[in-house]
């Protein structure tokens, strides 16, 4: 105490002293502020490697914070911050994202994808209405709220709106005063400065000497950094090597090293932390791996570099109070010195950021966050800075080791998405050209000897780098100007020359070359070509769409890329040009074959140009285009060259020419199509081939387009080769040739090419994706580009062209085309893959056959090309294409099988219908003679002048009785229709016979109907004797059935008891296909079956489960049914010997496969059913029930003689015979009356032989028992256990409380609505636990009996019998009705009770825990005042009345005699009903016994009735106290007196009220971004950090857990187990469901080593599922999906579900279940 005294005063003293210090403003202040530091700093910070992190807090505080606080506010900081807060904030959230936090971005009003906002403002904005995304934050982002440069609307949400409650006032904050402010001019720029000075300090032994005040100690620790390279695992192995240390320690510094980017892991001399140092490196480096970065720091540096990130915090924190604060310490930031060339602080930390390790790296983001992205002004400056030194950052970003969202370059996105931000660096800091410059400058060893990029050998970390530079380029670009000035077009021009010279390098970049001889041995690298071509796809775009913006700047651009192209394609000119004749036409140009000289698929360069080109046309600027390229220059042979060698390689690949260059040409052919590149490469190389033939001669084209091809001698008359494999080739290559050609003339949606628009185009991709199948919303979605928003457009398109079908309780909604939207579709869309083209033609033949038409699919009429293309469609009817069509077609007609392909003609008919359409359609626009496009003209003209010369129509006409050509007939009448103009006709004569055919069948009726009545009236009498007859039988039937069900008794116990229901039960075995009769004396059939532990009903999870069973006494169920043992069967049935037999062989199999990992534990019995691949773990040997009937006289008779209280009697003296036999003390009749009987009375009631069981259905009884036993109680498997035939009557009577509560839930009648499986199991369960008791010692069974009937008898009560709150009562009665036939045993003869005795033994058993049950309902419930007055008056009030004076007389007055009788009689009828639906089930299982009609239908009174006549109860249950009450009273006594019935009573103790609570999943919020927020506000149990972790949910209780992650493992058993394993061993017994909140997945776990991904139950408005929050839409809970995960949990189906999905999804056994 006098110490702490001391201390304080010491600190006070000091305080007062400093504050005198740096008032004086004759002393220096900084040098007053390094002197405090320089004695305090060292002393706080001294012990690292244990450091108490609270103390530390406290002296920092203490000595320096504080004064330094005083200083700088003038009053006592706490009272001014308090003022500075309500005073106002800024109207910018600020808000920095971490790793997993969730973030919205409005689809509606966001001015990119990059504006978000964090889950306070969304939630107050008014965007919460709007199309949202929500997506988790990989950390390091901002909320833009308050931005409006961020939205088109909403910037503001009502927390930060001028004046709302706790924000700014008129935009404006509280202004300081100048005393403040002056004190921060002079505090704050020697903060930084020592900030600065000892982040980027690199002296290891030495501090500045203005900190240095006392003598240098020998004290040094060995520090360990962070790095991306080497695992988790790796870390702590070289930790424990090195050091020597534990695991734990181990551990607890890698952790350490991983949150906070470094941890002195060895503190001592310089010499042991050289040695540590040493160590570490040497046992971390391997051949894949740099060793570790460790460094030996002197303890006085290391805590001046952790307390400069303690003032980082500080000043952080300041930030956010006052715009005063952050001006200033902008300022001083960026104040550089003068006359030097040293960069200021801010530049200085960013370039020292790699550098950095990750804590500061941390605390020196979210300062640039708080400061200077809090004020415009400043973000401008910022920027500039950021700008200038961009090259330099982005260099030491890619040869840093942290990822990017821990680099300073990250930043970038903050800066570069402000429009006007953007704007400005393009005008005065040209960020365009230095973004393309830095691109290529770090590129360089990719570049070849010809400037070409070549990535073999690429590296993938590298490359992931470069991508963000790319991404840097998107985000300046991502919003157009609106207004243009010069400077900005200069800046942006020279931008774009930059950026074409990065293109430049890609432009033929790795070229191929077909190899002939033999197969490539190692395929090349192509993915990180392809990789850049999809980064770079919508900056190419948005390149294309900034020069549309302005009409010279489009020119100029188009000029600048045209003389790009021509300098790459210079290649080849030097080679000789050959000639090229056909049909009169000639072509000159230089000798190239894709087939044997280099080919690029990588053409951006040219691609571009098109792009340029079309938004000429689109603008109407090309008709300037002459001014800027002159005709001479432009050379468009040359251009179109290149895009048509591309489209070649492709067509060869397709011939399966290129086979022997591997899988990495596939790959690139697929991706070169693929939506993902699609639009600036295949789409802009059909454009550029259309450039091409709208310029060029029409046969000039097709000349070039035949020789690149190499079909040149395919259309001349030489003879062609016998090689099969060649004319395969040729004929592809035709085909190949012919869908491009069918591009050329038909693909006209391209806003520019035709006068189409965006959505047009889009609905146009919709529709052809729908004619192939209806699709979901998010398969659509992936099959369009997207733009550079993200976005694909269809959302505004998607209504008008389909409608949406909603999904069930599984699968996903789907869009159907819409009927008026099919004649739109083109079978040659060119977007199609082959499969989806044979797809959609199938389907849409399909779909005409359907509706009786013709399968005729033309083309439909294609818009008009604008007029810079109008030219394409001269190709159509130039000679050359009508030379190409003849051939083919003749060749079809002269049956020349080998030169043709069906593909070819219906592509040749194709072609035919668009020439015709377009010849149509501009007849219809332009009078006839105005119209030069004569199609019609030259395909009615000869080929040639030769005799036997034909026309195009000629050929089609006897191409139509061609029977190899059946499926294109409809087409070609279309187009001889079309020629003719019989289109009307054709529909006319189909009408015509379509009619006709109705009229005959009309007719055919007609005649059928007369000879059907003139029959009848033939053979009148016979029909009528027929019918007469008929009804006699009918009639009979009727009355038999009536008397039946008189006679019939369905009650199921005493001694009107009904007829046992035996039928003759024949089954199949799965296995063998034998089928075999059920019968006692047969080998076993079983049931394939799977036991599992559960807590399905439990009452109580807070309860500890035990893990272990070995001292478990199971005999007994506490009524909240903690953890039951349930048994399920997937009803198939095999031969006892054919499973052995299959399991023994996996077995075998197993053995066999040892390095492969299997779903199941065949160590553990485990096995797949054969049929339907369940899960199964034993098999329930199948047991007949056996038919027995009661005579009514002796039924009558005995009950006269066998009350129940003789009855009570004579187990008693049977019981104590028993004990005497054993020696032990006999029990006496307290109570009970006379009890002078003999010990055989009980066999007088009717005794026969024990059943016999062969001994293949005794080995199969046992095997399930032990099997109940094992899994139950999670011990070894003993067969001689005494706890076997417990958990046996237990497994049984918990597997039918869990069905009724299943079928109760579900609002199912109890009988007739269970599944076959769930039927089948139970009827076999019941049966099988009758007969267990067989194969166990009689006296074991009856010891057993007589622990249970302690409960119910005061006579048989010992020290561990439980109190009557302290069971259930249905395990107690399926425990006693089982074993009781135990007490029939003798020594010389094995007998069972009669179906007398059994009938009354049953029905008295029955009645007792009836009436045990009873007592605990009313007990326990009926307890609580009324809320409702009712004035009931009925005999089940009055019993309950009566029975509650006694209740009350028993307990000394500690049951309130207030509670009235209609309440206790409500709460008695509510409560016990599970009960009465549990027996029923059991005693209809157990004897077979028909259930009332009423139980097979949902009637809660009827119910209740029908279960009372089933098992004999009257319906005023209190009767039955009244009936026994001589017997019952004095166990009534004994109940109620009980101490922990009475203390319960008097609210010491908790008990369960009944009815149970019907067990629920937890609530969920309909709106998943409620849960979201939930996760953002979760902080781990055990971590003390504000980090992120991984937050899951589980379902079955609600806890919140920490996932995946080391702080939350647990030692179980001496294993570790991560939090979710753990959790499910006490929650669910080890199986479990959790919702991965982040993931939007549900988890399903079981036991340490298995789990499964399940779909959540959250979809979108689209019905699917979004795991993962890939697409980030809105997402609401589907009931109908959550209910179908509540079922699977409570038809105990989740390992059944593991394990199928394991299988079909082998993946996941690399998942590590057990550290979930």
């Amino acid at each position: 105490m006098l110490f702490s005294l001391c201390l304080f005063l010491h600190l006070y003293f000091s305080i007062g002293v400093l504050l005198l210090q740096w008032c004086d403003e004759r002393l220096n202040f900084q040098a007053t502020f390094l002197q405090c530091l320089a004695k305090h700093v060292p002393n706080i910070y001294s012990a690292e490697m244990d450091p108490l992190l609270e103390k530390q807090e406290e002296m920092v505080q203490a000595a320096i914070l504080y004064p330094l606080e005083c200083y700088l506010f003038g009053e006592d900081p706490g009272i001014f911050l308090e003022k500075l807060q309500q005073s106002g904030t800024s109207q910018l959230c600020g808000k920095v994202f971490k790793g997993g936090e969730a973030t919205y971005s409005c689809r509606d009003c966001a001015v990119d994808p990059t504006c978000v906002l964090c889950m306070d403002c969304f939630q107050n904005s008014i965007h919460k209405n709007h199309r949202y995304k929500m997506h988790s934050s990989t950390g390091g982002g901002f909320c833009d709220c308050g931005d409006t440069e961020a939205w088109k609307a909403g910037p503001l949400c009502t927390k930060h709106e001028p004046g709302a409650s706790g924000s700014a006032k008129e935009n404006s904050e509280c202004q300081l005063n100048e005393e403040i402010m002056e004190n921060s001019r002079r505090v704050f720029p020697s903060v930084i400065k020592y900030i600065v000075d000892m982040l980027i300090w690199e002296e290891e032994k030495e501090l500045p000497p203005e900190l240095t005040t006392r003598e240098k100690i020998d004290s040094y620790y060995c520090v360990l950094f962070n790095d991306e390279h080497h695992s988790y695992d790796h870390v702590i192995y070289s930790l424990q090597r090195a050091l020597g240390c534990e695991r734990s320690e181990a551990q607890l510094h890698t952790t350490a090293i991983d949150k906070e980017g470094r941890r002195a892991v060895k503190a001592g001399h310089y010499a042991s932390c050289q040695e540590a140092k040493q160590k570490i490196k040497r046992h971390s480096e391997n051949i894949s791996q740099r060793p570790l970065h460790v460094e030996v720091l002197h303890a006085d540096v290391t805590a001046h570099q952790k307390f400069a990130l303690r003032l980082g915090s500080w000043l952080n924190k300041l930030m956010s109070y006052s715009s005063d604060f952050r001006q200033i310490f902008c300022q001083i930031c960026l104040r550089e010195e003068a006359g030097s060339e040293k960069p200021c602080f801010i530049s200085k930390l960013m370039l020292w950021d790699a550098k950095l390790h990750k804590g500061a790296r941390k605390v020196l983001h979210e300062l640039i966050f708080s400061s200077f992205f809090m004020e415009m002004e400043y973000k401008k400056l910022f920027a500039v800075e950021f700008v200038k030194y961009y090259k330099a950052l982005q260099k030491e970003y890619i040869n840093d080791d942290h990822d990017r969202v821990l680099s300073v370059t990250a930043l970038s996105v903050q800066m570069f998405t402000v429009p006007t931000l953007a704007r400005h660096l393009i005008e005065e800091q040209s960020v365009i050209t230095t973004i393309a410059e830095t691109l290529l400058e770090v590129l360089p060893e990719y570049l070849d000897k010809n400037g070409k990029f070549n990535f073999q050998d690429y590296s993938q970390d590298k490359m992931n780098r470069v991508y963000a530079i790319i991404y840097d380029l998107r985000y300046v670009l991502v919003s157009k100007p609106t207004l243009w000035t010069d400077r900005l077009r200069e800046r942006f021009l020279d931008g774009f020359v930059s950026f074409l010279r990065i293109l430049a390098c890609m432009q033929g970049m790795e070229e191929i070359k077909r190899e002939i001889g033999q197969h490539v041995e190692v395929d090349p690298d192509w993915e990180a070509a392809i990789a850049i071509q999809m980064q770079l796809k919508n900056i190419l775009l948005m390149f294309q769409e900034w020069c549309a913006c302005d009409e010279e700047l489009l020119l100029r651009a188009y000029k600048e890329c045209h003389k790009a192209v021509m300098r790459c394609s210079t290649n080849g000119r030097s080679r000789e040009k050959t000639v090229f004749h056909l049909c009169g036409h000639t072509l000159e140009s230089r000798p190239y074959r894709v087939s044997a000289d280099p080919v690029s698929i990588h053409l951006p360069l040219s691609r571009t140009l098109a792009g340029l080109h079309v938004r000429l046309s689109k603008t109407g600027a090309i008709s300037r285009l002459h001014e800027f390229v002159s005709p001479e220059e432009f050379q468009v042979e040359l251009l179109v060259d290149y895009p048509l060698r591309c489209l070649v390689l492709i067509a060869q690949v397709a011939a399966e020419m290129w086979r022997r260059n591997g899988l990495s040409l596939i790959s690139q052919v697929f991706y070169y199509q693929d939506v993902k590149c699609r639009e600036e490469m295949y789409d802009k190389d059909i454009i550029m081939l259309q450039i091409g033939a709208s310029l060029m001669d029409p046969n000039q084209f097709l000349l070039l387009v035949l020789q690149r091809y190499e079909l040149a001698d395919a259309f001349k008359k030489i003879k062609p080769t016998k090689n099969q494999d060649l004319i395969k080739q040729c004929n592809v290559l035709i085909e190949e040739m012919l869908q491009i050609l069918i591009y050329v003339v038909g693909e006209r949606y391209v806003p520019g090419v035709s006068n189409v628009t965006k959505e047009d185009l889009i609905m146009r991709e919709i529709i052809h994706l729908l004619c192939i199948e209806p699709m979901a919303h998010s398969a659509i979605t992936k099959s369009l580009p997207e733009n550079e928003n993200n976005e694909t457009g269809l959302e505004s398109v998607i209504d008008k062209v389909a409608t949406f079908k909603k999904p069930g309780v599984s699968g996903h909604g789907v869009y159907e085309l819409k009927d008026e939207c099919l004649k739109e579709f083109n079978m040659f869309f060119y977007h199609y893959t082959k499969t989806q083209h044979s797809k959609a033609e199938h389907t849409q033949k399909k779909r005409r056959k359907q509706e009786n038409k013709d399968e005729a699919l033309p083309p439909p009429p294609p818009p008009d090309f604008s007029p810079a293309f109008s030219n394409v469609v001269r190709i159509l009817n130039c000679d050359v294409m009508m030379h190409i069509l003849r051939t083919i077609l003749q060749r079809a007609v002269e049956l020349e099988i080998h030169l043709w392909t069906e593909a070819m003609i219906q592509m040749v008919l194709h072609l035919l219908c668009l020439g015709l359409l377009e010849e149509k359609q501009q007849l219809q626009k332009s009078p006839e003679e105005e119209v030069t496009f004569d199609f019609y003209h030259k395909a009615t003209r000869m080929g040639s002048s030769a005799l036997n010369a034909v026309s195009v129509l000629m050929l089609l006409e006897r191409l139509k009785r061609a029977p190899q050509l059946e499926a294109q007939k409809d087409t070609v009448n279309w187009i001889l229709q079309v020629h003719k103009g019989e289109i009307n006709k054709e529909k006319a004569e189909r009408k015509r016979k379509a009619e006709a055919a109705r009229l005959h069948r009309q007719k055919i009726m007609a005649q059928m109907s007369a000879l059907q009545k003139n029959f009848i009236e033939t053979h009148k009498l016979l029909y009528e004797n027929t019918l007469e007859a008929q009804g006699k039988e009918d009639a009979i039937m009727e009355e038999e059935s009536m008397s039946s069900a008189i006679d019939y008794s369905r009650i199921a116990l005493g001694p009107k008891r009904g007829p046992s229901v035996a039928e003759k039960e024949v089954l199949t075995c799965i296995l063998c296909q034998e089928e075999q009769e059920v019968k006692l004396e047969s080998a076993a059939m079983v049931l394939s079956a799977c036991v599992q532990k559960s807590t399905a009903l439990t009452q109580n999870r807070s309860r500890i489960i035990e893990l272990s069973g070995d001292t478990l006494d199971p005999l007994f169920m506490h009524p909240d049914l903690p953890c039951g043992t349930h048994t399920g069967s997937c009803g198939h049935v095999m031969h006892a010997a054919c499973w052995q037999k299959y399991f023994e062989a996996m077995q075998l199999n197993f053995r066999q496969r040892l390095h492969v990992e299997q779903i199941f534990d065949l160590e553990n019995g485990e096995y797949l059913c054969p049929l339907c691949k369940s899960l199964c773990n034993t098999v329930i040997p199948i047991v007949p029930l056996q038919a027995q009937k009661i005579n009514s006289e002796d039924a009558e008779a005995v009950a006269q003689i066998l009350s129940l209280a003789r009855w009570l009697e004579i187990i008693i003296v049977r019981i104590s015979g028993y004990r005497e036999k054993e020696n032990l003390p006999a029990f006496t009749s307290k109570g009970m009356g006379n009890s002078a009987l003999e010990f055989h009375s009980i066999l007088s009631f009717g005794v026969q032989s024990s059943v016999k069981y062969s001994s293949s259905i005794k080995e199969m009884l046992i095997l399930f028992a032990t099997t109940i036993y094992r899994v139950g109680l999670k011990v070894a498997p003993n067969e001689a256990d005494h706890r076997i035939p417990m958990m046996t009557w237990s497994t049984c009577a918990f597997t039918i409380q869990c069905i009724e509560n299943l079928l109760e839930t579900e609002g199912k009648p109890l009988f007739g609505s269970l599944q076959n499986r769930q039927h089948s199991s139970l009827k076999a369960l019941v049966q099988f636990a009758a007969a267990q008791r067989t194969t166990s010692p009689q006296i074991l069974i009856q010891k057993h009996l007589v622990r249970l009937l302690g409960v119910l008898l005061p006579n048989f009560k010992a020290e561990d019998t439980p109190s009557l709150l302290e069971v259930d009562m249905f395990h107690v009665l399926v425990g006693v009705v089982l074993s009781f036939p135990s007490l029939y045993w003798e020594d010389a003869v094995d007998l069972q009770p009669s179906s007398i005795s059994s009938a009354y033994n049953h029905l008295y058993l029955f009645h007792l825990t009836t009436l045990a049950h009873i007592t605990q309902i009313v007990i326990s419930s009926a307890t609580e005042s009324p809320t409702a007055q009712s004035s009931d008056n009925s005999e089940e009030a009055r019993s309950a009345e009566s029975f509650c004076r006694e209740v009350c007389q028993y307990t000394s007055g500690c049951f309130s005699q207030d509670v009235p009788g209609w309440l206790v009689w409500d709460c008695v009828k509510k409560g016990i009903m599970p009960y009465l639906r549990s027996a029923a089930l059991f005693f209809h299982y157990l004897l077979g016994v028909s259930p009332p009609e009423e139980l097979l239908q949902v009637s809660e009174e009827g119910q209740f009735k029908a279960l009372c006549s089933y098992l004999s109860l009257p319906t005023n249950l209190f009767l039955l106290c009244q009936e026994y009450w001589d017997t019952v009273n004095p166990l009534l006594q004994r109940w109620c007196t009980d101490p922990v019935v009475l203390s319960s009573l008097k609210g010491k103790s908790v008990t369960i009220r009944y009815p149970r609570k019907r067990n629920s999943l937890i609530e969920l919020p309909e709106d998943y971004s409620c849960l979201l927020n939930q996760a953002s506000q979760f902080r781990c149990p055990r971590s003390y950090d504000d980090e992120q972790k991984h937050p899951v949910l589980c379902l079955f209780c609600g806890a919140m857990l920490c996932s995946q992650n080391t702080c939350c493992q647990e030692l179980v058993d001496g294993e570790e187990l991560g939090a979710c394993t753990s959790h499910a061993l006490q929650c669910g017994a080890g199986v479990c469901m959790f919702l991965k909140i982040r993931e939007c997945k549900v988890v399903l776990i079981e036991g340490k080593t298995r789990g499964c991904l399940y779909p959540a139950p959250y979809l979108d408005e689209y019905g699917e599922t979004d795991p993962g929050l890939k697409r980030g839409n809105p997402l609401h809970l589907c009931w109908e999906r959550y209910r179908k995960l509540h079922l699977l949990w409570q038809q105990h189906c989740i390992i059944e579900e593991i394990a199928r999905s394991q299988e079909t999804n082998q993946i996941f056994f690399g998942f590590n279940w057990q550290l979930l």
